[in-house]
């Protein structure tokens, strides 16, 4: 069945559609990954955008039910150059396609994803829309042109109630704006006594859970977007240890003054190199994220700039300088991988013994 991407600069790419027969617009971006395509579609942060696939035989190893971020998907839809309809894999118990088709999204295979990739490098990320031929594609650009850009992303994705997930260990609020799996695995994992809660949850009510840190997740869209977790964090430094990925990085630099911008195409991929200020090590990380920290705007900040990516020197962490709280960028749970930057939450286990060993003491 022949479908169409349309982006709003006038570019019309034609291919073959897969999974769902459905009409669906978004931000479309791109991802450098090799593998891990199950994970990405699966990522809440990618809430109301289309993604590429640079890589380009996408499916061949099927779709199983342990490597999925979220129950339920929030991509609108996945762009590949080739699409495998018989996977191989031990682990595999259903094709890609047909994941997508249960899900409602919509897929396009067989389109230049070279050239598609360079247009976003060049132009940044687009508008777009896959459809089906029989449109006018002209209406369907200026429909695109017209279409401002969503700000209500966390609020789709984030858990509406708080739930338990029981440990011996530390108590941890994991603040959810679209929260990867892999984030609540490795608290688990270190024994900590994880409850998940909504993204608009307050200071108050977190204190109230007796919680020996915070964590605040990753998610979608602009961080200027959530003003509410901003005043959230701003009540809890000091209070708290505080331990941010991704959007919850983004939004700690925010409530300590610090401003983010837009970025042209985003760091999506998991191969992208981060280098630790203070060691000079070189970390191999996952990233998906559209918006950065401003370098300069950390100087008005009591922030210290602690990593940064070696291929554009943006701002990928900071620590603050004197409450207990840190964050970085990229995904140190790596699912699928690398996990060359799995020890922070073995750093942030450390930071609440620390501080409740001072507590005790005081």
């Amino acid at each position: 069945m022949k479908r169409q991407l349309i982006l709003e600069d006038g570019h019309v790419f034609i291919g073959e559609g897969f999974g769902a027969d459905k009409v669906m617009s978004g931000e479309v971006v791109f991802n450098t990954g090799m593998t891990g395509y199950q994970e990405i579609l699966s990522d809440l942060s990618y809430c109301g955008q289309i993604v590429t696939m640079t890589y380009p035989l996408i499916g061949n190893y099927g779709i199983n039910r342990d490597d999925f971020e979220s129950i339920t998907p929030a991509i609108n839809g996945l762009i590949v150059k080739e699409y495998e309809h018989e996977p191989s894999h031990w682990r595999e118990e259903e094709s890609l396609g047909t994941l997508l088709e249960a899900k409602g999204i919509p897929g396009l295979a067989g389109i230049d994803t070279r050239k598609l990739t360079r247009l976003i490098r060049e132009h940044g990320t687009l508008r777009g829309r896959i459809c089906s031929l029989d449109v006018n594609v002209e209406e369907v650009v200026q429909q695109l042109k017209d279409t401002a850009l969503l700000t209500n992303q966390v609020a789709q994705v984030s858990t509406k109630d708080a739930y338990h997930a029981p440990g011996r260990g530390n108590r941890v609020v994991l603040v959810d704006f679209g929260m990867k799996h892999g984030i609540l695995q490795e608290l688990i994992a270190r024994q900590c006594d994880v409850v998940v809660v909504p993204y608009n949850t307050t200071a108050e009510e977190i204190l109230r859970l007796g919680a020996d840190g915070v964590m605040l997740s990753n998610g979608p869209g602009n961080p200027t977007d959530v003003p509410e977790a901003i005043t959230m964090i701003q009540e809890l430094l000091g209070r708290v240890p505080i331990f941010g990925i991704c959007l919850g990085h983004q939004l700690i630099a925010l409530a300590c003054g610090a401003t983010t911008s837009k970025l042209r195409f985003g760091h999506r991929g998991s191969n992208h190199p981060v280098r630790e200020i203070s060691t000079g090590k070189i970390a191999i990380t996952a990233q998906n994220h559209g918006y950065t920290v401003d370098h300069e705007s950390l100087k008005e900040t009591r922030l210290e700039l602690t990593h940064v990516a070696v291929n554009d020197g943006t701002v990928e962490g900071v620590k603050h300088l004197d409450a207990p709280a840190f964050s970085v960028q990229y995904h140190p749970e790596a699912s699928p991988g690398p996990h060359d930057a799995n020890d922070l939450f073995d750093a942030f286990v450390t930071m609440m013994e620390t501080e409740k060993k001072q507590s005790v003491l005081a």
